[in-house]
């Protein structure tokens, strides 16, 4: 593929920690202190315990790493009997100014499918769509003449480029529980396509692996035309797996099941991490978990 302490802060968040948390959201923060804390769902992670007081806006930024934690409990989304959509970031209905995009991530859906229900024929462009079926399978059809059947734990992509048309179902006779993501491309009117594989879980066991990539080292991987790239692992209880994130990177990472740490702060199940100015993402599974990773400019 082409050290941290957390220290928590027990009093009431006060106006000046909470305008630090909003401009967070946006991707953008500065601190004018050296001490590391929480508050809410931030969390703020000092790299470099020698930092001055009286060091520059620009220095602070580089020196501090920062997770928010959006517990599922949190996320917005709508029950439509067929489909119970959750969303990690402002969609459709849902909007929330502090949650419309993480870098170039610009969507994470949760989506459970009713059995043989599914989405009709609908139009996208200038999007990267990457699906990853948690259980159940789902089946694409487009005006392409692509048609395909992804199967738990496999992963199908869509560039909608220029413009593509394509419906999504369930064809099963269970439910099928889906992370739909949009990344925005690093250029528009390029030709659609879609393209999926299988990517078998034991391939995963203890580390990261490239699912989807807009990088051309990852020969494995599905291709995307973004930078960025979509990784998976699955992880014991116990086991840890590290990523090379880099400080100026943005990783949004979901437990499709079992719980994890990074840097001292927990993710439950389908609960989101966006995490930034993190060299290295270390994440240690608290029991048996399967991780979907986005590491996106």
């Amino acid at each position: 593929m082409c050290k941290a302490m957390a220290a928590r802060a027990k009093d009431p968040v006060s106006a000046t920690f909470a305008n630090t948390a909003q401009a967070s959201r946006s991707g953008k923060f500065g601190m004018s202190f050296s001490v590391s804390m929480h508050f809410d769902h931030f969390h703020f992670l000092m790299i470099d315990p020698s930092l001055s007081l009286f060091s520059s806006k620009t220095k602070l930024q580089r020196r501090y790493a920062m997770i928010e934690l959006r517990p599922f409990s949190s996320l917005g989304g709508a029950n439509h009997g067929w489909l119970n959509a959750k969303h990690h970031f402002s969609f459709a209905g849902y909007h929330d100014p502090y949650r419309t995009h993480w870098g170039s991530l610009r969507v994470w859906n949760d989506d459970t499918i009713a059995p043989h229900t599914g989405f009709p024929p609908h139009p996208h462009r200038d999007m990267e769509i990457i699906t990853y079926v948690r259980t159940g399978a789902i089946t694409h059809e487009d005006n392409l003449g692509n048609k395909g059947r992804t199967s738990a734990g496999d992963v199908q992509v869509m560039s909608a480029g220029t413009g593509i048309v394509h419906s999504e179902y369930n064809r099963e006779d269970e439910a099928t529980q889906i992370f739909q993501i949009w990344i925005e491309p690093a250029s528009r009117g390029e030709a659609p396509g879609w393209g999926a594989r299988p990517f078998p879980k034991g391939d995963r066991a203890g580390r990261f692996v490239t699912l989807a990539s807009g990088f051309g080292c990852d020969k494995e991987a599905l291709p995307i035309r973004t930078d960025a790239r979509v990784l998976g692992a699955t992880l014991k209880a116990g086991q840890t797996a590290e990523y090379p994130l880099g400080t100026e990177r943005h990783a949004y990472l979901v437990p499709a099941a079992g719980a994890v740490e990074i840097e001292g702060v927990r993710i439950g199940p389908r609960d989101g991490a966006a995490v930034s100015k993190l060299e290295t993402l270390r994440v240690t599974a608290l029991e048996d978990a399967e991780i979907l990773l986005v590491d996106a400019a």
